[in-house]
């Protein structure tokens, strides 16, 4: 059997993951080292000869995530946004352009507008759920000059709202005119959703959260199937040097092989939580594909295995201000961004993660609040709302 072929708890936890040559360490080791020892002058032992291009830590990273996503390729970056940027460094050229959904994270719509789009590509926004929509622009093409999108960009679940995209759809759309569909899963991560078998070309990932999983570690990656793109994203990967550090590397290892356990845990404290805030008389919407009133529900359910996430936005009635005081008042919901950690974490989106797209079409509700739901006791998590929501007037 190989990799590709088992489960991902299995091979979270085996890709990758041989046992130390020499000691015979069950655990990949950390090779905290900058360089190698060469052979003689080219002699390079095993390929490798400086950490930037090449280190056995990220490699075998690299492998255990590509096993788990059902990809042939995976590379490992710095950041989610460095992975981000090095796609689309590496894959586009002035005059090309981006179709993007117009509920994506601001880092992204700030990376691709305030950085790609004066360097000569276009990026078009849309409702990437509106299939109609996603038709219409893709018969359209790019809006400078009428030629075909060269990617398809795809949040789903989308942030900070939460609405999911048909990906087979939107690939067999894309494709007919020659588009390539890049998915961002951070949300979903490999243990709900693998978007490869739905017919996306390449996956990003901000592997700071769910895969490292625990609020200690910064890192992104891309997986593939495609050996053209792959070669592009690598030559710049080392070309930029835009990689994880050894141990980056090893505590994203260390994160992946828990993820599917945690992820069902997340997963279920978060329905808990969402159908909790839909009965709330403090609540003016609740966003969550989990539950069965939600807009995207039936296509959450087919593309979705296993779960719907742990992460839930609501809408105060009470407007801004009680969505700055309530973020502010939870004790177990911890105020900062970012998200998918063991700890339950709190935020504002309008004022903090989604403050760069304020005043453009990706802008959210000012009363909105996202909460990134940990794995601790569900009823202490509820509990602590009901104290938050006593505080806020």
């Amino acid at each position: 059997m190989t990799d590709s072929q088992r489960a991902i708890a299995t091979a979270a936890i085996h890709a990758g993951q041989e046992p130390d040559p020499t000691t015979g360490a069950v655990v990949v080791p950390l090779f905290q080292t900058s360089t190698f020892k060469q052979d003689g002058v080219g002699g390079r032992r095993n390929g490798y000869e400086y950490s930037r291009s090449g280190n056995p830590t990220r490699d075998a990273f690299d492998t255990q995530l590509a096993a788990v996503e059902g990809g042939k390729h995976a590379l490992s970056f710095s950041s989610g946004l460095a992975a981000i940027d090095v796609l689309l460094r590496s894959t586009l050229t002035p005059g090309d352009s981006v179709l993007l959904g117009n509920d994506v994270y601001g880092g992204t719509y700030r990376l691709m507008h305030q950085v790609f789009a004066p360097w000569g590509i276009t990026v078009d926004v849309i409702d990437i759920t509106d299939q109609a929509a996603v038709t219409e622009a893709l018969d359209r093409g790019n809006s400078s000059n009428g030629k075909p999108y060269t990617y398809i960009w795809v949040e789903t679940p989308s942030n900070p709202l939460l609405r999911i995209t048909d990906i087979a759809f939107t690939a067999a759309a894309a494709h007919a005119h020659g588009t390539k569909v890049v998915v961002d899963n951070t949300f979903a991560s490999p243990a709900l959703q693998h978007p490869l078998d739905e017919g996306a070309d390449l996956v990003a990932y901000s592997t700071t959260k769910y895969i490292g999983g625990h609020s200690d570690t910064v890192g992104g990656a891309v997986v593939t199937n495609d050996d053209e793109a792959y070669e592009q994203l690598a030559f710049l990967q080392n070309a930029a040097g835009a990689v994880p550090g050894p141990f980056d590397s090893w505590l994203a290892i260390r994160g992946l092989k828990t993820l599917d356990v945690r992820v069902q845990r997340h997963s279920a404290n978060a329905l808990a939580v969402a159908r909790y805030l839909e009965e709330n008389p403090n609540i003016e919407r609740v966003y969550y594909p989990g539950l069965e009133s939600d807009e995207d529900h039936d296509i959450a359910a087919r593309q979705m295995h296993g779960g719907f996430g742990g992460v839930v936005s609501a809408q105060l009635k009470a407007g801004e201000q009680a969505a700055k005081d309530f973020v502010g008042a939870t004790q177990l919901f911890t105020l900062a961004e970012s998200l998918g950690g063991v700890e339950s974490l709190i935020e504002h989106p309008a004022a903090m993660t989604h403050s760069s797209v304020a005043g453009t079409a990706l802008a959210v509700p000012s009363n909105l609040v996202r909460l990134s739901v940990g794995i601790e006791n569900v009823d202490d998590l509820i509990a602590d709302l009901d104290q938050a929501f006593a505080k806020v007037k």
